[in-house]
């Protein structure tokens, strides 16, 4: 081995250990989130300035670190592979490939990013300086091989735009709302549009033991009392049993018809074409559509082609703004608590909801209401009075219904030597 051997192998070294520094800092800048960048910088931590100023557009910097950590990988493989063929002739080649391939591998990829992932914010700080000067050298390089890319095959690149997930404007509209630039409803509604687009119409739909609907054979003064005794506009019309819906009937046109005179006419000539949808589809979705079709109210149908409930345009909307109280709604609250350690809750009331006002973390991905997780629990239908428990909380089975569990309440677990005391 020469002088001149040894100095290459140093060399390859070093650009191995420039490459485990740049994967590093490409992994750190992006987790790192903008608001988290700020919050740093107002710390005043070392390095702050630069990974606020690089959380602002990380595209500009990230194009940057891929071309730099690309020459520095290219250039360490070149120079092992010259040495390898100066000993090993034909066979160094291949030699060399393999070593670098394992050495970049684990020192230069899964090394230096699992370090990142584990401490996001000092390898963020610490390489932030670096990133910010490798970009005022390589920057303008990448930035004319992107365009040279783009003649080729039309694109941009990398995202020039801020990257922005939703867990950061979530975090936006907190930091606004305790700041209090925004009011606190505001927060509230961001955050509803958000978990708008992940609720399924099961989650919000009216279920099958609480739908009004009507006989196909029945006279149009009867479903006006229906109406009115519920204070329904809009009823759907069944034939033989309820999962057999053929129609909806609107309160509109039962009182055209009333009004004219035609009280003998049947509901088949005025039911108008009922819209179904399946359980699983995505309320974001459902709601476009019913604006599209013009529809208020649409039959859900479980997997097998069953009812399975129904759902209305106004049932949606509450999922954004809350609930929505007409004069023929019948104020009962979903939830309310009865001491410190327990709550009284509807059994329709929704898993989610049961997690944001106790704080706690009970499954939601098999069932969806307070009464499902009980029926899970307990694998069969409660009796009144029945108990089940799930981590420090109990259920109690207060109000059951036929096969229904109408109330719910729910205990916090004392510990034992508070209990005792």
């Amino acid at each position: 081995m020469t002088v001149l051997d040894w100095t290459e192998l140093i060399l390859v070294a070093v650009l191995i250990g420039v490459a485990a520094l740049l994967a590093a800092a490409e992994t750190a800048i992006t987790r790192m989130g903008r608001i988290r960048a700020m919050r740093l910088e107002e710390e005043g931590r070392r390095g702050g300035r630069a990974l606020a100023r690089i959380a602002e557009n990380p595209a500009h910097y990230l194009n940057g670190i891929l071309l730099a950590l690309l020459l520095v990988q290219l250039g360490g493989t070149t120079l092992a592979t010259t040495v390898a063929v100066r000993h090993l002739e034909q066979v160094g080649e291949w030699v060399a490939t393999g070593a670098m391939t394992i050495l970049l591998f684990v020192f230069a990829e899964v090394t230096p990013k699992t370090w990142a992932v584990q401490r996001t914010d000092r390898a963020a700080l610490l390489l932030a300086p670096l990133v910010w000067a490798l970009a005022r050298v390589v920057g303008p390089v990448a930035k004319f091989l992107i365009r040279f890319a783009n003649v080729i095959m039309p694109g941009k690149g990398l995202p020039q735009g801020p990257f922005v997930t939703e867990e950061e404007i979530k975090a936006m509209a907190e930091v606004a709302s305790e700041e209090e630039a925004i009011e606190e409803e505001e927060k509230e509604l961001i955050h509803s549009v958000f978990e708008f687009g992940d609720t399924l119409v099961r989650e919000v739909m009216v279920p099958r033991p609480d739908m009004v609907a009507a006989p196909v054979e029945s006279g149009i003064q009867a479903v006006l009392d229906l109406m009115l005794r519920h204070g329904y506009s809009r009823i759907p019309v069944y034939r033989g049993s309820i999962d057999e819906i053929v129609g909806v009937v609107y309160a509109k046109d039962v009182l055209r018809h009333l009004h004219a005179g035609k009280g003998t006419v049947p509901l088949e000539k005025i039911m108008r074409e009922p819209y179904f949808v399946p359980e699983t589809k995505k309320v974001s979705e459902l709601l476009r559509e019913m604006q599209k079709r013009r529809v208020h109210i649409a039959i859900v149908l479980d997997e097998y082609g069953s009812t399975a409930g129904l759902v209305t345009i106004e049932d949606l909307l509450e999922e954004l703004v809350g609930e929505i109280a007409d004069e023929y709604d019948r104020e009962e609250p979903q939830m309310e608590p009865v001491d410190q350690n327990s709550y009284r809750v509807n059994g329709r009331l929704s898993i989610d909801d049961v997690n944001e006002l106790l704080d706690v973390n009970l499954p939601h991905d098999e069932w969806d209401t307070v009464a499902g997780l009980m029926y899970g629990l307990l694998g069969a239908v409660p009796t009144q009075g029945e108990t089940v428990s799930f981590d420090d909380l109990e259920f109690t089975a207060e109000k059951v219904q036929g096969r229904r569990i109408a109330k719910v309440l729910i205990s916090r677990k004392q510990p034992a030597e508070e209990a005792e005391t």
